[in-house]
Order: structure tokens, then C-alpha cells, then sequence
């Protein structure tokens, strides 16, 4: 017996000496550099998290070395706290996450700095110039609610689904994944002031249908509800109804295109359960789509542009590349379900671009928004930027003062969204592949300016230069799901839930009925 403890007792020991070897050699402790030659330029690293924002809340910035050598260093370090290294045979810098938010924490509104040391193979070090990043005050939202699919030109079929991310750390979660449905699409998503308890999920197997979350309860409505935005009460929703067919162009690199064939607005009320509408914002000869609520609630934004066609006989219509929206605002009374006259905020004809995706941040202070030279889908668009218009600078001057921002690529943004504290924004971009979108985040200080963005962390830092899957409409929240997984799947599969007439056909209100009294949603049997 005692001669197997002490077999057991080696080879145990060689195993822990084996790992305590490979810890040291592949990236557990830093080596001991005691001569090193200095280069006069930061090291190539990937993703670039280089001079930028980041939020001190933020998982560990990973990244790739990208310099030959055949070791690899990272000291990580502040004004306070313990420095970090890392050090590893490999270009991968996986930085650990209790000594990254230690340090992060203790330094709020100072500067970290980013040492790299790479061994030659000759097996001398080098030393790049220190890279300084700045850490913002302010907290980002802890979660990230965004839609991961396959190209949408792909003849085949895949995987969709929206997932939600803890962005302290990469802890993932399905939120609804369409393998769970007959391989059906999922759509748009919305949150109540970042409040997911509250939440509306566009989806389609065999027809459209949306899941309305509320207070943990999931309802399957059997209707499509378009680009929706809840009023900052939580009282009602409004949301575009959009005819968008698909089209192919043979002469430019995005190929795919849509225009809005038809498009108005609706809206529907939590309590009564009612869906509606106003002539004002569903007119017989204008295009409305991409509401977005003000902060206070008064006004709703959207993007309204003439019909240039009085009927359809082909796709795409004659015209269609030159459809430019403007930005439009109109009042509205909550108590008493009144609305206001449309009024221009922005027009296409002074900007000469079509406008899209207007959001508004939660101070009330800023409306962020994407031009691009014709239509409104900004992500097929590749000349899609983001602007920025201060509404309170607006207000006091009476004129529009917007400005284009400075972290736009030459690739589309698009489909951006404000952090609650309105300090942070996430947006989508293919600056990087041309063809995928990845979500970006930035940091806007008081007086609007936005900093360099940096990509979402992942804990493989070569994650974006395998995946080939695109990431988009990402949301912030500050909660996590009150409903995921087979719960929300469970309610999509299945037949119960509530049915609802539109009052609208497309952007013709319907002859025989008054849009402003509303529609009961009624009972499936």
C-alpha cells in the first residue's frame, strides 16, 4: 500500500511540476528581462486598443502581438495599484480578469499604460513605445443585447439568433435562437430605458409574429412590428410598418439593397392593449420610418420622404437611388393621446444625403443619426457616417447644429445606441472586413466629442479574424433579460397569443376606420 502511495504521490508531483513548467513557459508569470533595446513605435497589436476611452468597468482588453519573435511580455500597469504581466510563448496577451478590474477601479479618470516586449529570435528583447489609454470616469451598461447571423447573401439557411453579453467579462447568453423554430428569422429588438423587463423581439417562421416581454410574462403577437421605440413612461411603443423588398446591384461591392416601397408609422398602448395611429404620421404620400422618442417624451423623431411613385410594377422602382428622408419631429400628449404638427428638423435638400437611424441619448442632450446618399438602410449603404446634432445648442440658436463625427471609417456605421448615462455609444461597422459588421464602442465626453472607438472584447483575441458571422442592432441594458433561452423559444413555437388588425395597410390608413380610436387585440382560440 505504501509503495502505491509513494508511485502515486511522483507521479502526481510530476504532473503539478509539469504544469507549473508550462504555466511559466506558455503565460502564468512574467520572465525576468534584465537587457532589452528600445523601438521607437508602438507594437502592432490586434484588436487596436490603441489611445482610446475605455470604460472601467470593461472586460479585459486580450490582444494579439502582432511582431515576430518567439516570447512574448505585457506589462499593464497605472498610477495605483499592482502592476500586471503577462508574459507567453505565444503572440496571445489574455489579461486575467481580477487584477485587470482591480486596476481598472482604482484608477478611474487616470491613464493605463500597455508595455510589449517581444523576444527576436535571436533572443534579444526589444521594448515598444508604451501605448496610454485613458480610463473614463463614468460606467458603461453592463450588458450588450445584439443579433449574430450569417451573411444575409448566403443561399443557405443559418444559424440567427440575438444573445446577450456581460461586458465585464464574456459571459454569453442566448436570448432567442432561431434553430429552437424551424430555422425562422429573428428580427429587430427594443428596450424599455434600457430596462429589458420591458422588451419587444421581431422574429418569422411562416409568417411575422413579435414576442412582447413584460414583467417576465411573454406574449407571441401575431403580427410584424417594425423599428420600434418605447416612450421613456413605458406606457406605449411606437414602430414603422415597412415594406423593404431585396434587390441585388451587379456593379458595386455591397450588392444588396432594399428600398421602402411603403412605410408609416403606428403605435400601440401597453394598459388597454390597443394598436393606433394618427393621420399626421402615416400620410398617403410620404414615407415614415425609424421613430425614436425624445428623452422627456414630447417628441417623437422619425425620417419621412416623399412617394416618388404612385404604383409598383417592378423592383427596384425608377427612382428609388434618388429617395432622400428628412429628419422630422413631431409633439406629443401622453395624457390626452394628442399629437402636434410634423415639423423639419434636418433636411435632405440642404444636406443633399438621405437621413437615417435617428437616437436620441438620455440627457436629452444629443441625437445621433447616419446620412449616406440615398434610402435609409444604412448598413447596405457603404457610404453611411454617423453625425451628431446637439439638440440644446438647436434649441438656443434656432438653427440645426450637427456635425459629422471623426471615428467614421470608409465603410458603413450604423445601427448605434446610447448607454444610459449617455457617456457611451455602441455602433456597427465594417470598417474592418468590408463585408461583416462587428460592434464598436466609443466614449462622448459632456461636449460631444467622440473618441476612438475600440471592437468588442473577446476572450480569444483572434476571434474576429476567423468568425464569419455579422453582428448587429446592438442595445445596451442595465439589467439583464427577464426572459432567454426556451422560455422565449417555447412562446415562438407555439400557436397561442393575441392577434392584432393594423389600422394601416402599409402607408395608407384604411377607408373605413378613425386611426386615432385604435384596435383591440383580440384572444387566439
Amino acid at each position: 500500500m505504501s509503495n502505491r502511495i509513494t508511485v502515486f504521490g511522483l507521479v502526481l508531483f510530476g504532473i503539478l511540476l509539469s504544469g507549473a513548467l508550462a504555466y511559466g513557459l506558455l503565460g502564468g508569470h512574467a520572465v525576468q528581462i534584465d537587457e532589452y533595446s528600445d523601438i521607437d513605435r508602438p507594437a502592432k497589436i490586434y484588436p487596436d486598443y490603441c489611445s482610446t476611452v475605455i470604460p472601467p468597468d470593461i472586460a479585459p482588453l486580450n490582444f494579439l502581438v502582432q511582431e515576430d519573435g518567439s516570447y512574448y511580455l505585457a506589462r499593464i500597469y497605472s498610477d495605483k495599484g499592482e502592476a500586471i504581466e503577462v508574459s507567453s510563448r505565444s503572440p496571445k496577451i489574455l489579461i486575467p480578469d481580477g487584477p485587470w478590474h482591480e486596476l481598472l477601479e482604482k484608477n478611474r479618470g487616470g491613464d493605463i499604460h500597455f508595455d510589449v516586449f517581444v523576444r527576436t529570435d535571436n533572443h534579444r528583447w526589444v521594448r515598444y513605445r508604451t501605448v496610454t489609454n485613458k480610463i473614463a470616469s463614468e460606467d458603461i451598461d453592463a450588458y450588450l443585447v445584439y443579433r449574430r447571423m450569417h451573411q444575409t447573401h448566403t443561399p443557405i439557411k443559418g444559424r440567427i439568433g440575438i444573445y446577450q453579453r456581460n461586458l465585464s467579462n464574456f459571459d454569453k447568453l442566448v436570448v432567442l435562437d432561431n434553430r429552437r423554430y424551424m430555422l425562422g428569422c429573428v428580427n429587430c429588438h427594443s428596450f424599455c430605458e434600457k430596462r429589458p423587463g420591458e422588451a419587444l423581439i421581431g422574429a418569422r417562421e411562416k409568417g411575422y409574429f413579435t414576442l412582447f416581454i413584460e414583467k417576465n410574462k411573454v406574449t407571441k403577437i401575431h403580427t410584424k412590428l417594425g423599428y420600434t421605440t418605447w416612450h421613456p413612461s413605458g406606457r406605449l411603443a411606437a414602430f414603422s410598418i415597412d415594406n423593404l423588398p431585396i434587390f441585388f446591384h451587379s456593379a458595386r461591392k455591397e450588392f444588396l439593397d432594399t428600398v421602402g416601397l411603403n412605410s408609416a408609422l403606428a403605435y400601440f398602448v401597453v394598459d388597454s392593449k390597443t394598436v393606433r395611429t394618427s393621420p399626421e404620421i402615416s400620410r398617403k404620400d410620404r414615407l415614415e420610418t425609424w421613430p425614436t422618442w425624445s428623452a422627456d417624451g414630447q417628441y417623437l423623431y422619425f425620417c419621412s420622404s416623399p412617394i416618388s411613385w404612385t404604383a409598383q410594377t417592378k423592383i427596384p422602382p425608377d427612382g428609388y437611388d434618388k429617395i432622400k428622408y428628412d429628419l422630422v419631429r413631431i409633439s406629443y400628449d401622453i395624457e390626452n393621446d394628442k399629437w402636434g404638427e410634423v415639423e423639419t428638423v434636418l433636411s435632405a435638400q440642404d444636406t443633399g444625403l438621405s437621413i437615417s437611424m435617428p437616437r436620441t441619448s438620455p440627457d436629452g442632450r444629443w441625437l445621433m443619426f447616419c446620412m449616406c446618399n440615398y434610402g435609409y438602410f444604412t448598413p447596405w449603404q457603404p457610404n453611411s457616417d454617423l453625425y451628431i446634432m446637439d439638440l440644446k445648442a438647436t434649441r438656443e440658436t434656432g438653427r440645426c447644429e450637427y456635425r459629422r463625427l471623426d471615428i467614421n471609417s470608409d465603410e458603413s456605421e450604423s445601427w448605434h445606441s446610447w448607454s444610459s448615462n449617455s457617456r457611451w455609444i455602441v455602433f456597427s461597422s465594417k470598417r474592418e472586413h468590408g463585408g461583416f459588421t462587428r460592434s464598436y464602442i466609443s466614449y462622448v465626453d459632456e461636449s460631444g466629442k467622440v473618441y476612438k472607438p475600440l471592437v468588442l472584447p473577446q476572450k480569444d483575441p483572434a476571434f474576429y479574424g476567423y468568425c464569419l458571422d455579422t453582428f448587429n442592432t446592438p442595445e445596451f441594458a442595465t439589467v439583464p433579460m427577464a426572459a432567454t433561452g426556451e422560455k422565449l423559444s417555447r412562446v415562438a413555437r407555439g400557436s397561442a397569443g393575441v392577434s392584432v388588425e393594423m389600422p394601416i395597410t402599409m402607408a395608407t390608413p384604411k377607408a373605413d376606420v378613425v386611426p386615432e380610436r385604435g384596435y383591440i387585440w383580440q384572444e387566439i382560440q
